[in-house]
């Protein structure tokens, strides 16, 4: 009797756990804030929104062929307008968006990698940095910029074999994973490919030699250099700088004025925070973290801080996808490129990167 009592325990025990576990999953499935689709091209990868003014730009790969496009905001899918190559060799990476219209974008036709601003009609490029971004004294990645483009900033690496690998990575079609994924620069371990990653956490030894940032304003022709740094974020008003830095395995976002006072680190968990970008306002930024899924990489979600307050709120909470390269539309809405399956995309993913939005009300 007694052990015909445990087995009907235990029928119950797992009936229960069989409920919760369905209750979590239907709770996991439920969008904290439901996103559509924005920008979807068949056989078209669209990576990395920008939003100035009136302006959206981003990036495109078709096959081998790399584009920066710029569209209006308001109906990003007619009109686009693509920055021509001006050399045979001419890639285009890492598209900025201007509130003029001008768009800002790094290219290899000098050879190594350079910054520029196309000054958004006519023929005019202007270089970003100074002689040595394109004599190849540093090679320019992740450009941003403020609204006006008077302040620009951009990482790079000082190592001689990460410099080397960088140019060629530059000019070889990215497996589709990194395209979506360019915070793992600078990650030894993830820098490439693979099956399997270790993951983004506290303690996790990293072989790359930790990447500069810069920033550089334009009215003066200043060039600021901030050691263990990358992925940076520069405020509407051109103020601020918000980037991320590396210690000892784990990635943080730190902010700081441009003219290098207040330093003050904005997130602590023991995971990852990448890719930050500043609402209209100045008042929050957007990033990417991989803090709910334990430093997975390929598992990350978009989190909203207010800077006031540090308060952190979770945006995105798909099961398995990978959100990345958040920016604001406006004021109320956020854009960001997934690998979310376009007919279930709280449930699945593909090997495809769009560009999506959500609505904060």
């Amino acid at each position: 009797m007694k052990v015909r009592n445990l087995v009907i325990v235990s029928a119950a025990l797992l009936l229960s756990i069989q409920g919760v576990q369905a209750k979590n999953l239907a709770a996991a499935e439920e969008a904290n804030y439901p996103v559509t689709p924005l920008v979807a091209v068949k056989g078209v990868e669209s990576v990395y929104p920008s939003v100035a003014g009136d302006f959206m730009v981003y990036a495109q790969r078709k096959g081998g062929d790399y584009s920066v496009l710029r569209v209006s905001k308001e109906s990003p899918d007619s009109g686009a307008y693509s920055l021509k190559p001006l050399t045979m060799i001419d890639d285009m990476r890492y598209g900025v968006a201007v509130a003029d219209g001008s768009i800002g974008y790094v290219s290899n036709r000098m050879g190594p990698t350079s910054a520029w601003m196309w000054q958004g009609r006519g023929d005019g490029h202007v270089s970003i940095g100074n002689m040595a971004t394109y004599r190849g004294g540093m090679s320019p990645y992740h450009l941003n910029a403020s609204s006006n483009g008077q302040v620009w900033c951009f990482d790079s690496t000082f190592q001689k074999l990460r410099y080397n690998q960088m140019m060629n990575e530059f000019a070889s079609p990215s497996h589709w994973e990194l395209l979506g994924q360019q915070w793992r620069t600078y990650n030894s371990d993830n820098f490439r490919q693979k099956v399997a990653y270790k993951a983004t956490k506290a303690g996790v030894t990293n072989d790359f030699e930790a990447p500069v940032l810069f920033t550089f304003a334009r009215k003066n022709s200043q060039l600021v250099m901030i050691p263990n740094a990358f992925n940076g974020a520069i405020s509407p008003d051109g103020s601020k700088v918000a980037f991320v830095r590396e210690t000892k395995g784990n990635y943080d976002i730190w902010m700081q004025n441009i003219d290098g006072g207040d330093l003050t680190q904005l997130t602590s968990s023991p995971y990852g925070e990448f890719e930050p970008a500043w609402s209209p306002d100045g008042k929050k930024l957007v990033f990417v973290s991989n803090s709910d899924s334990a430093g997975d990489v390929r598992n990350t979600s978009i989190y909203m801080l207010n800077i006031a307050n540090n308060g952190i709120q979770r945006l995105t909470n798909a099961r398995s996808a990978t959100d990345g390269g958040p920016a604001w539309l406006d004021s109320q809405t956020v854009v960001f490129h997934s690998n979310r399956d376009l007919q279930n995309p709280q449930s699945a993913t593909s090997s495809t990167w769009n560009i999506w939005q959500l609505k904060l009300h």
